[in-house]
């Protein structure tokens, strides 16, 4: 049974950086999309990046990129968002999600963080961005 955990969720000042996890079992990483999902309160749910182990390759959402980093660890069949000069309209509930349908991040573009893709899903964890 495919099973997603993240972690590294917290609370840290505008200008820092934090450090999601996303531990993945049940699956392989070369066989699936996984992507990061965020959603503040009273706002829908919103791409922020997805990374295809397959093909190597990442697609970012316009509000994080050059901020946020997705990378994988194949040993630990763990993938995580790096998240550097973090902002106030950061905070929300952060998911992981796998997708084996979306097979390529740079060949879908912004199509490979739709949340229509996924079928598997984290429990989130929560980002808050405040001084």
């Amino acid at each position: 049974q495919v099973q997603l955990v993240e972690s590294g969720g917290g609370l840290v000042q505008p200008g820092g950086s934090l450090r999601l996890s996303c531990a993945a079992s049940g699956l392989t990483l070369d066989e699936y999309a996984i992507a990061w999902f965020r959603q503040a309160p009273g706002k829908e749910r919103e791409g922020v990046s997805c990374l295809t182990s397959s093909d190597g390759t990442t697609y970012y959402a316009d509000s994080v990129k050059g901020r946020f980093t997705i990378f994988r660890d194949n040993a630990k069949n763990t993938v995580y968002l790096q998240m550097n000069s973090l902002k106030p309209e950061d905070t929300a509930v952060y998911y992981c999600a796998a997708s084996n349908r979306v097979t390529s991040a740079r060949h879908l573009g912004v199509l490979s963080i739709i949340d229509g893709w996924y079928d598997h899903w984290g429990q989130g964890t929560q980002v808050t961005v405040s001084s």
